[in-house]
């Protein structure tokens, strides 16, 4: 992973897939288009001598349990109507909340 600082301003580049998969984990998880966006708080400290391991904890309003439990039950791909984000799915996958209401399926 390629980490560049420009002033206030952090970039992620991922090098290999499973860091491209994971970084859009993190951005699925901190990111709600409409309502709550999460945010990263340090952890910690970081002394790359003692422990090369940066931790951060996910904090900020987000209520999974307001929303039904609704799971796919084969591969698909959801939507939002909103703001047209898409989403891939795998079976037994939960639907996930965007823009304050569930995706919707579109195959």
């Amino acid at each position: 992973m390629k980490i560049e600082l420009s002033k206030t301003l952090v970039e992620f580049t991922p090098e290999a897939d499973y860091e491209k998969t994971m970084l859009e984990g993190l951005w699925r998880m901190l990111v709600d288009c409409a309502r709550f966006n999460q945010k990263l708080v340090p952890v910690g400290e970081y002394i790359p001598e003692k422990n090369n391991v940066a931790s951060f904890a996910v904090e900020g309003e987000k209520d999974e349990d307001e929303y039904p439990a609704v799971y796919v039950d084969k591969d698909c791909t959801c939507y939002c109507q909103t703001c047209n984000k898409f989403v891939k799915l795998k079976a037994g996958d939960r639907i996930p909340p965007c823009c304050g209401k569930l995706m919707e399926l579109l195959d």
